[in-house]
């Protein structure tokens, strides 16, 4: 969500000077960018950002069918690319060549088959086409139809045939079909009941599996799907409305672990026996959420991690006696994309922390030791010199059992320079995002070398902190969120070490509304925002964002269709209220964003433009929700330091 820009080619096509803040803009093409009213980015700035730019990390892909090799994604040119890594710390070698990313593979089982499937889609527009790789020729081939969206693919235990959802029945929903990469033209559609479904688990011997349906945040179901039938039988069914985490098998075939919200303000683990339609809570003494989970291929063991207020831990636990502990040892961050190699002995993982990017690990089971697999370059820059954030808690304008909510955030205080310091409040997009402390370059960037303090809220909506706070800002509560951006600034005002007078907002995607409608409501309490991807209208968000994607939103914000829902969602969007934004603002935006279309922003420009405002307008030709190709990233980062440096910081 983080990495949002446009792409610097070199090569200007034309400029048109005008006065930045009415009229005519100063308008520009570089490449595929399209730039509005930003200045010259100063020779000074590229050059001190170069190291910050030059920072990789590394997600996990898989395990080779020998379970003695992984492949991963990094990028070492302008996109992330798959490679594979024979042993640890050994050298890279890149497998995928493609102008867009490629964030994932799914390696064939099958030690007969050595290739792997991954996604990949066209500048950013999230129509993702299914790809197979062969490893023995080098060569890939396209599996689906070319048009619609496709995605979370998976094998089958035996890797003969792989299941995978696609929109391509009629464009919204998200059906489930089994295919074959031999004769993928004849994929069998095997759930077609409409809605949002994704595939989960085979069962050990490839005639079930799990299947989930997702109606919101706070709903969803989990399902066992006889393939041969196509029956589905719910697992664990409830009248209370449940949100369900993910879902392994036991490997008898008898029961699966799954996490869910029933019963509990947190996704606990559990246990459900298909035979005797019984279910057992492993986890109810963690007052977490449990959110990734796998089990080892014996079926003796099981991985999951634990959201401890923003904090990753990691736990084994012991399928026979279900009892389990934490494994010690692992650095305090964020620990992903766990997988155990194929004889269970070794568990890779991701370790990304505020100090440094995400690399792989890998655990061994038995004794604890933990071995670093990749070593992403940070630029050459002295991690030792980040900043890691402390969690705080601020008090915000309603109460909970009497005693006023606590809002946590995380706060990046700089280690250099004199206070009181600038501030950057950074807003999560979701709205059911958490912010979490993981490695920005941006943002140590900002504390490091401006010494500007960052802080970064969970305001309410946010997940990991219950499923009621989860629900504070649905429907006509939208707005509360923002108030308690409001209460942060309160809070700001009390901090000596802080300069209430120099306050700019930032977030993308939900955050880019959250910026917006901070801007409309405290104007004479902000500097400046920074606004990626953000709605500004509700109504014609919900109106104009992808088919797919609608009924899922109006389970959030409310139905625009519903005229009382629509008059409300009117009156609060921010386009209604840009003649409140007195501040200069720099906005971002892709072309092709399915999620939250192109017009959102280019509203909002014009109409805060009418206020005489300074307002920068960066437009990317290759990119959709978030920028991916690191020309793009590298240019808005620039600028955005070059807004700060003029708009927060004077």
């Amino acid at each position: 969500m983080r990495a949002v820009v446009l792409c610097i080619l070199c090569t200007v096509v034309f400029t048109v000077a005008a006065d930045c803040t009415a009229g005519e803009v100063e308008r520009r093409e570089i490449g595929n960018l399209v730039i509005e009213g930003i200045p010259e980015i100063p020779e000074r700035i590229k050059e001190r950002m170069l190291q910050y730019q030059n920072t990789r990390s590394a997600s996990f892909s898989g395990w080779d069918n020998k379970g003695t090799g992984i492949f991963i994604s990094t990028r070492f040119g302008e996109t992330s690319q798959i490679h594979y890594i024979s042993k640890p710390g050994g050298a890279r070698k890149q497998l995928t060549f493609f102008k867009e990313p490629i964030r994932r593979a799914a390696v064939c089982p099958d030690p007969a088959r050595r290739g792997f499937l991954f996604g990949k889609d066209i500048g950013g527009s999230e129509f993702y086409q299914i790809f197979y790789f062969n490893l023995d020729k080098g060569t890939h081939a396209m599996l689906t139809d070319g048009t619609s969206r496709n995605g979370a693919f998976r094998w089958s235990n035996s890797g003969d045939r792989f299941i995978y959802y696609s929109t391509k029945r009629n464009g919204r929903d998200w059906d489930l079909y089994v295919s074959t990469i031999e004769n993928p033209s004849a994929a069998e559609a095997v759930v077609t009941e409409g809605g949002f479904w994704f595939p989960g688990e085979w069962s050990p011997d490839d005639k079930r599996l799990i299947v989930g349906r997702y109606v919101s945040a706070n709903e969803s179901y989990g399902y066992i799907l006889d393939i041969a039938t196509k029956k589905l039988k719910e697992i664990s069914p409830t009248e209370e409305k449940v949100s369900y985490g993910g879902a392994v098998w036991a490997k008898n075939g008898k029961g699966v672990f799954f996490s869910s919200d029933q019963e509990s303000e947190f996704k606990h683990l559990r246990y459900y026996d298909l035979e005797k339609k019984k279910g057992r809570i492993i986890t109810d003494e963690i007052h977490w959420d449990v959110e990734e989970f796998e089990i080892d291929d014996g079926g003796d063991l099981v991985a999951f991690t634990v959201n401890e207020d923003g904090i990753n831990k990691l736990y084994l636990l012991d399928t026979k006696s279900y009892e389990y502990r934490q494994v010690p040892g692992i650095p305090i961050g964020q620990i992903y994309q766990l997988e155990f190699n194929p004889d269970g002995k070794r568990l890779a993982f991701v370790i990304n922390t505020p100090q440094t990017p995400g690399d792989v690990y890998v655990l061994d089971v038995g004794d604890h030791s933990i071995e670093r697999w990749t070593y992403s370059e940070v630029g050459g820059l002295d991690t030792d010199a980040f900043v890691v954030p402390g969690l705080i808690h601020y008090e915000t304008f309603d109460e909970v059992d009497g005693k006023p909510r606590m809002i946590p955030a995380f706060y990046y205080k700089p280690e250099r320079g004199e206070p009181p310091y600038p501030v950057l409040i950074d807003i999560h997009g979701g709205p059911e995002g958490q912010e979490l402390p993981y490695f920005s370059a941006f943002t140590q960037y900002a504390v490091c070398e401006h010494s500007i303090a960052v802080i970064a809220p969970n305001v309410r909506g946010s997940s990991g902190y219950g499923k009621s706070y989860l629900k504070l800002d649905n429907g006509r509560k939208r707005e509360d969120s923002v108030w308690d951006i409001g209460k942060l600034l309160d809070w700001i005002e009390t901090r000596p070490e802080l300069d209430a007078s120099r306050v700019a907002v930032f977030g993308g995607s939900y955050g880019g509304y959250m910026v917006l409608a901070s801007m409309t409501h405290y104007s004479d309490r902000l500097k400046a925002g920074i606004d990626i991807v953000g709605i500004s209208s509700f109504v014609t968000f919900l109106e104009n964002t992808k088919e797919y994607r609608r009924d899922l939103r109006r389970v959030e914000y409310g139905d625009e269709r519903d005229p009382e829902m629509r008059a409300f969602l009117t009156e609060i969007s921010p386009l209604t209220n840009a003649h409140k934004i007195k501040k200069p603002m720099l906005i971002v935006q892709g072309l092709n964003d399915p999620r939250v279309p192109v017009g959102e922003s280019e509203q909002i420009v014009e109409a805060v433009r009418k206020n005489d405002v300074d307002v920068w307008y960066l437009l990317a030709k290759d990119e959709g929700h978030g920028f991916s190709k690191k020309s793009n990233r590298d240019y808005f980062v620039n600028a955005a330091v070059l807004f700060l440096e003029k708009h927060l910081l004077q």
